[in-house]
């Protein structure tokens, strides 16, 4: 056994203090508290501290990574007591963190590759999440198994995405991530039958492998696209799925559509086309928010008709623009859309006809499948189609007007000396605001004309 792998194992017999919560009541930080102590200012030498040393500890002659790990599960169990925070969503959330980095640890004596690394970190950190909301479940109140397994399965995805975009060590982050997602997923109660989870859980994983093994997405793109399809079929249904994957499946594609002469261009996407978790969320995020806002309909003063229709018209909306892009940038005649001056393809706020029939085709798509899997009357289909239109043509007004320039330009010099005056506005920030006003433009239109979703 080597080093690493036995740190692993005694951080994860640490974050297995966390079953002893729901018998501690309020006292479960207590646990982590002593550890946390001991381990920043007793524990300088020894066998203990060589077991749970991280590199850069034995400089300091503390062990801090210890100490930062059970202050966050320490800070994480004052949620329970201070706050309503489940019992369960603590427990999950420390062992899904502490179990994944041992399995994690475990694969990497084998194998170095980044994806092992990741799938093995989200595998065993669903699995020991599950087992810790099982034992809670003996002495407190617990979600089904089924639940278990979802919840724990989300939680992983998001610590998985969390540690490959930012820092792998940086525990009190990833673990205060994962238990606020979990404890919003608690409060929204998911009624899926168990079968639907686990198809749930197969068709997005598969869906993930298979984007990653045609290289349309990279690992985070991979990881960040799986959570979102996987919350997109429990909290909404497959027809919410079957509109997300076409998307994603149809963008992935369009973006290898002639990689060779749109790299010679220099319009072709970074990694061999590949679409990271910055790509995949700004296009998304405004879908998925939508879908949560859904799940959460019966708790708030509207009926779930508008979380509907904004999930389909930013979608329409996302696939619009990744054709017309994709598409467009591929012809010599590209106008900008401000002054229909011809512009330099790649050109931000360039547009082609060509590029813009393929955007009405690309919401056309959404549209159709939203009859046929959400459903939707034609005059709801009619309504994605225009509002994903809108949405093209408002990221091509904002590509020429703003993308690339720098946020402090915009206020004419008001925000000078602020630390993010001098960061430019790029194209995520563009693709997000786009598919926002998309999926405000459609549920506008539902409102304005009285219709109804579902």
């Amino acid at each position: 056994m080597t080093w690493p792998l036995r740190r692993a194992g005694a951080f994860a017999l640490v974050g297995a203090l966390s079953l002893a919560a729901p018998l501690l009541g309020p006292a479960a930080a207590a646990p982590f508290v002593v550890v946390a102590a001991l381990a920043a200012f007793v524990v300088d030498d020894g066998p203990a501290f060589e077991l749970f040393a991280r590199p850069g500890d034995h400089e300091e002659r503390a062990l801090y990574g210890l100490a930062g790990f059970a202050l966050a599960a320490a800070g994480l169990a004052l949620f329970v007591p201070l706050f309503g925070m489940p019992v369960f969503v603590f427990v999950a959330s420390v062992l899904v963190l502490s179990g994944g980095n041992l399995a994690e640890a475990a694969v990497r004596q084998r194998r170095h590759e980044p994806v092992a690394a990741t799938v093995a970190f989200t595998v065993g950190g669903t699995f020991a999440g599950v087992l810790g909301q099982l034992v809670v479940g003996l002495a407190a109140p617990a979600p089904t198994p089924a639940l278990a397994v979802f919840f724990a399965a989300s939680a992983a995805l998001l610590g998985a995405l969390v540690r490959l975009a930012l820092f792998v060590r940086d525990d009190p982050l990833v673990l205060f991530s994962m238990g606020l997602l979990l404890w919003l997923l608690a409060a929204l109660e998911p009624t899926i039958a168990p079968v639907g989870i686990a198809l749930a859980l197969l068709v997005t994983a598969g869906f993930g492998a298979l984007a990653y093994a045609l290289d349309t997405a990279s690992i985070t793109g991979m990881v960040t696209g799986v959570l979102a399809g996987l919350l997109m079929v429990v909290l909404g249904g497959f027809g919410w799925f079957a509109l997300l994957i076409t998307f994603f499946g149809g963008g992935g594609l369009a973006g290898k559509f002639r990689y060779d002469r749109k790299r010679k261009r220099g319009l072709a996407e970074g990694n061999d086309g590949a679409r990271g978790s910055a790509n995949v969320l700004a296009n998304s995020a405004v879908a998925l928010g939508a879908v949560l806002g859904y799940a959460a309909s019966p708790m708030l003063p509207l009926t779930d008709s508008p979380f509907v229709f904004a999930f389909a018209g930013s979608l329409a909306a996302a696939m619009a623009d990744t054709l017309s892009s994709e598409i467009g940038g591929l012809f010599d005649t590209p106008r900008l859309i401000t002054t229909l001056e011809p512009v330099p393809p790649g050109t931000d706020g360039g547009v082609t006809w060509q590029g813009a029939v393929a955007g009405l085709f690309g919401a056309l798509l959404i549209a159709v499948l939203g009859l046929l899997f959400l459903p939707f009357s034609l005059a709801g289909a009619i309504a994605i189609t225009l509002a994903g239109v809108a949405g093209m043509v408002v990221d091509s007004l904002l590509g020429a007007r703003f993308e690339n320039r720098a946020v402090g330009e915009l206020f004419a010099g008001a925000l000078a000396g602020l630390a993010f005056a001098d960061r430019r506005i790029g194209n995520q920030t563009v693709n997000f605001l786009a598919t926002l006003a998309a999926a405000l433009v459609c549920a506008a239109l539902a409102a304005a004309t009285g219709l109804a979703a579902l």
